[in-house]
């Protein structure tokens, strides 16, 4: 045993887990107990407490999470050479699809609406586009932003829950300590000797008006990003079709939208059936793909000469906003398209490591985009005025087919997976209270993040229609793509500083020149694509906007509801006043009250009392909980306290969930989990009553010894004792003292002992007796004299929200007839 520790604390030692621990510290000066409390009070939120370091150990949790299976492990594993090559096809096809086909269309929208007039325009828009490549998709995201990943898991919702769980910064308050303490946590405490981190976190958890601003960026994004999954599979399938055009010289403008709107229609409506192992079935495709980018630029650099090399020089960038300002500026959201797809190397990490993506993007995705916009520039310098399907015109005529079906197969690989990364976004919102619940189905038992959400789908694919058949040319729609993409990239930059003064803890100085540098010439860009919204860009602003609104009031909601609540529990003296019996009769049977409340007795249970004339034996109020990680073990999931007195039989249970956990489980495997969660917790709270009875028995001992200790000796030689009247014989004394001790603490064993046993076998007896599931459905309602527009909006449009969207039980298959429904209304 002693051997497996220190293998475990070595293996800790070296992957540099060792470090200073933080504990909570009350105002009576004792450090945080890991004991839970028997019953559910409230004062505790009451305690003020402050951060004190403590020396430097190694946590028992992350040994524990190392334990548990199927929990995050650290990023630390060394492949061999094959499985190096196999995770780099893999991740072809997962995250590269979209960055991958922007060669398609970058130059056809940056030339536009100003042609090209001089060879030298073609280098400076070169120049503009290799940097643009370099500095976003590479030193942005490939080595700065991929670390910010929240236990592996990417996107905008990631960082978000990466912020929150380091510091107090979600609004809704049902934070709990004893989270914290899960082995994925993964809580990393500021250090104090950057106290700016410990000034950032007590801003964000104090401040309101911050968490606010917080979390309408992080909304934005958002809605950003499922614009975004609207755009991609109309941008990336019409730019593939129109190489139609310039094959086939009869096919007109008209009939690729028809072939587009056909493909669409094909694509979204195959999307539910899933692909359990996309990687490896799309990424061959996206690697023959690369490699006739690479291929195809290679042939044109040696066919036209290597000039399009001296582009690295970004002179040329100034030299072209200095001969026509306003055509570069333009031609800056052209531009922006090389680098569509940066977020998705971001957003699709869960599956691959950090360093699979890196290599990848560095050994083949890089160098094969580099020479594809070479080889269109070394074409254009050669022909300037063929600046209209720049792609397919630098694909040699002998394989202009091949290449162009491989074209189109990239093309809906990128539109899929966009598709995909939005079902996920859209599904990390729903666990983090900010859209309304929907209809998820797993199309993958292995594969946990392949997942499929029909309203969405098909909502995506009506937006995507009506934009090629409004707009009908990949030009208007790639102004309305660098919209979104902006916005996600302002979103992601905001939050990674963030991250680097709240959690890195890195120099100021750094901090500042990474926010200034790319938020600001990320601005840039945004100037010049908001400069097109009149020529129907307007569309995506509008659609981002309803998405927004959707999440704000979905979250102010069910905020506005859970404070309610909260205000409204029942108080623990009057379930004391009730009895054990709760006023009314206790039926054989266990009820599972399912309510969002993580503390405190929900009103809607004082509404059962008094609508119904008979209450379960056993009362279990649970609460499932959404923790801002990815992933809690299996084995972590149930918090257990207990409620009332024992003869209340009344328990508390908070089940927590990651973003990412499944919640599929048959209800009659969920009861079992959770029955024998609870038999677990009440034999562990008798053992540590044990315990406890164990302590006051040596202090009872020990002032024993010392009242033993001051016996005196008389000049007679009779004994007197200072804390017992005369002896007259004090070992006689003694060994009845000592039979007596050991009697009541044998005795007080046994009582134990039968307590624990009568007590489980109550809760077996009530288990065959069968479970109820008892749904408190709140509604709310303004008050009278509420402002006209928060009627509006949880009068009609939150009401309609929570009408239409799905209800949290759904997920356990539970028949009609083991289910009962309250309902009830707050005034707010």
């Amino acid at each position: 045993m002693a051997e497996s520790s220190e293998r475990k604390n070595g293996s800790f030692a070296k992957m540099g887990w060792t470090e200073s621990r933080w504990v909570f510290q009350y105002q009576d000066g004792s450090g945080e107990s890991g004991a839970q409390s028997r019953f559910d009070t409230e004062e505790e939120d009451g305690e003020e407490h402050k951060l004190v370091r403590t020396d430097p150990i190694i946590d028992p949790f992350d040994v524990e999470a190392l334990e548990v299976s199927g929990a995050e492990r650290p990023d630390y594993e060394e492949f061999s050479l094959g499985r190096n090559i196999i995770l780099a096809i893999q991740t072809l096809g997962v995250v590269f699809g979209d960055v991958g086909t922007s060669p398609l269309y970058t130059f056809d929208v940056m030339f536009y609406k100003y042609p090209i007039s001089k060879k030298e325009d073609v280098l400076g828009a070169l120049s503009l586009v290799l940097y643009t490549l370099i500095m976003i998709p590479l030193v942005k995201y490939a080595l700065i932003v991929l670390w910010g990943n929240d236990d592996g898991e990417g996107g905008t919702f990631a960082l978000y829950s990466f912020i929150c769980r380091n510091a107090k910064a979600n609004l809704l308050p049902n934070q709990l300590p004893s989270d914290a303490r899960i082995s994925s946590f993964g809580l990393k405490a500021p250090s104090p000797e950057l106290e700016r981190s410990l000034k950032l976190k007590e801003h964000l958890e104090t401040s309101v008006l911050i968490k606010k601003l917080l979390l309408l960026l992080v909304l934005f994004g958002i809605s950003m990003v499922i614009a975004g999954g609207v755009i991609t599979p109309a941008m990336s399938i019409m730019s593939a079709v129109n190489g139609l055009k310039f094959g086939i010289n009869s096919v007109e403008q008209g009939e690729v939208v028809i072939i587009t709107v056909t493909s669409l229609v094909i694509l979204f409506s195959v999307q539910k059936f899933g692909t359990s192992k996309v990687g490896l079935a799309v990424g061959p495709t996206l690697f023959i793909w690369f490699c006739c980018l690479g291929g195809v630029g290679v042939y044109n650099l040696i066919k036209y000469g290597l000039t399009a090399f001296v582009a690295f020089n970004p002179i040329y960038i100034y030299h072209y906003f200095k001969r026509n300002p306003t055509q570069a500026w333009i031609s800056l959201g052209g531009c922006l398209l090389c680098a569509t797809g940066s977020e998705a190397m971001f957003a699709d990490l869960c599956y691959f490591t950090v360093r699979s993506v890196q290599r990848t993007f560095f050994f083949l995705v890089l160098p094969c985009l580099l020479l594809g916009y070479l080889g269109q520039a070394a074409v254009l310098l050669e022909n300037p005025t063929q600046n209209v399907h720049v792609f397919f015109s630098s694909i040699p005529r002998g394989v202009f087919w091949p290449v162009f079906i491989v074209a189109i197969l990239a093309a809906l690989i990128a539109s899929r997976t966009m598709t995909t990364a939005t079902f996920s976004c859209i599904k990390q919102a729903m666990a983090l209270g900010c859209f309304p619940r929907l209809k998820i189905i797993h199309t993958s038992r292995k594969f946990m993040g392949q997942i499929y959400i029909p309203v969405i789908n098909w909502f995506l694919l009506v937006f995507s229609l009506g934009l090629v058949a409004n707009f009908g040319s990949i030009n208007e729609i790639g102004n309305a793509y660098g919209i979104a993409e902006l916005g996600i990239m302002m979103t992601t930059t905001i939050l990674v500083t963030i991250i680097m003064l709240l959690i890195w803890q890195i120099n100021i100085f750094l901090v500042s020149c990474f926010l200034i540098f790319f938020l600001g010439s990320e601005l840039v860009f945004f100037t010049s694509v908001l400069g097109g919204v009149g020529d129907g860009s307007w569309a995506v602003l509008v659609f981002a906007s309803v998405v927004f609104m959707i999440m704000f009031i979905w979250n102010y909601g069910s905020k506005l509801k859970y404070e309610t609540e909260v205000k409204q529990k029942l108080s623990m003296d009057l379930m004391l006043k009730l009895g054990c019996n709760l006023g009314t009769i206790r039926a054989p049977g266990i009820g599972l009250l399912y309510n969002e409340l993580v503390k405190g007795i929900p009103a809607i249970f004082g509404h059962y009392l008094t609508t119904l004339p008979a209450i379960h034996s056993m009362i279990i109020f649970v609460c499932i909980k959404y923790v801002p990680i990815p992933i809690v073990p299996q084995s972590e999931r149930f918090l257990f306290r207990r409620v009332c007195p024992k003869s209340y039989h009344m328990f508390r249970c908070i089940a927590r969930y990651g973003y990412k956990d499944v919640r599929k489980e048959h209800h009659q495997i969920f009861e079992q989990i959770l029955i024998a969660s609870l038999e677990k917790f009440i034999r562990r709270e008798a053992q540590e009553r044990s315990l406890e009875s164990d302590d006051n028995r040596d202090s009872d001992s020990e002032e024993q010894e010392e009242s033993c200790s001051r016996i005196l000796v008389a000049p007679n030689g009779n004994l007197y004792s200072l804390g017992f009247p005369l002896l007259s014989d004090y070992d006689g004394l003694e060994k009845k003292a000592s039979s007596e001790a050991s009697t009541s603490s044998d005795r007080a064993q046994d009582d134990a002992w039968k307590s624990l046993e009568s007590e489980l076998s109550f809760i077996r007896k009530a288990k065959e007796s069968g479970v109820v599931y008892l749904l408190g459905r709140g509604d709310i309602r303004a008050r009278k004299d509420s402002w006209f527009i928060k009627k509006l909006v949880i009068n009609y449009f939150y009401a309609f929200l929570r009408r239409n969207c799905r209800r949290g039980i759904t997920t356990l298959s539970v028949p009609h007839s083991n289910l009962m429904r309250v309902g009830m209304t707050y005034m707010v």
